[in-house]
């Protein structure tokens, strides 16, 4: 008998409250042609499908929704988005891994963040479909088509950073999008991060933190300065008061003025912090 073939799965690592799913296949409602039952296989990205696993997830778990799909039926689409939107869970993660095309990419939106990894896609565009019958069921299907659209958009709209006629005008032209202009027109959230971005990052930070030491070890030089300064000339003007043995009024305006001093020193401490590395 022939080996069914894995598209999509459902996989939890042990210990690990994130629940991965994958959609690496057409969405469809049916699996291919079983020939040996006389029978259609179960489809690895059916809405039905989708709601057995769904099932087995814990609302205080992750989802991690993995896309690399041409798309497939709106149909069966659109039933996966709402079931996710409706899942009660920690947070939902969609990483697109390589195309989310066409109805795959209504299935993202339904993610709390949208992820787009390096040289993937998304591609959005007008439904079509197959009918045939007399010119007033080819025009009835015409119109049909433009009640679905409409309610389409809607999921995309949600979210975006342009208009219905901006949308409208990108799904006629079928257009393509990086992860950089997906994220400008508010299809996406962000890029995936490599790690070099990363050690990039943490690098910055660490040449900033040291930056801010120096400064604050210079500030420390330069107040030990001060106090060395101010005790001389502390110093230098008793030994004035003595060798002229002037005191009284004199003393007293000297005691008065090292007061001062020593509160200047002690504001001016407390405006240096010493931070630990």
């Amino acid at each position: 008998m022939k080996q069914k073939q894995v598209h999509y799965a459902l996989h939890q690592q042990e210990g690990s409250s994130i629940h991965k799913l994958y959609i690496y296949d057409d969405v469809k409602e049916y699996g291919d042609f079983d020939w040996w039952t006389w029978d259609y296989m179960e489809s690895e990205t059916s809405a039905e499908y989708f709601r057995k696993a769904l099932a087995e997830i814990p609302e205080t778990d992750v989802i991690e929704l993995h896309i690399n799909s041409c798309g497939g039926s709106v149909k069966e689409g659109v039933a996966i988005y709402n079931q996710l939107k409706q899942k009660k869970c920690r947070e939902i993660v969609a990483y697109v891994d390589g195309y989310a095309y066409s109805i795959a990419s209504v299935i993202m939106q339904a993610a709390d963040r949208r992820v787009m990894g390096l040289g993937t896609s998304i591609l959005i565009h007008n439904m079509w479909m197959t009918v045939s019958g007399n010119a007033e069921q080819l025009r009835k299907a015409a119109d049909d088509l433009d009640v679905l659209m409409e309610a389409n958009r809607t999921i995309y709209l949600e979210r975006a950073k342009i208009s219905e006629d901006e949308l409208i005008s990108m799904m006629d032209a079928e257009t393509y999008l990086t992860p950089e202009q997906a994220i400008e027109k508010g299809l996406a959230d962000e890029v995936l991060k490599t790690d070099k971005d990363v050690s990039d990052k943490s690098m910055e930070q660490m040449q900033q933190r040291i930056s801010e030491l120096q400064n604050q070890l210079r500030q420390q030089s330069s107040f030990k300065k001060e106090l060395a300064q101010i005790h001389s000339k502390m110093m230098e003007k008793d030994q004035e008061q003595t060798q002229d043995g002037t005191k009284g009024i004199t003393v007293k305006a000297d005691q008065t003025e090292k007061k001062i001093n020593v509160a200047k020193l002690f504001r001016r401490a407390a405006q240096i912090k010493v931070k630990e590395m």
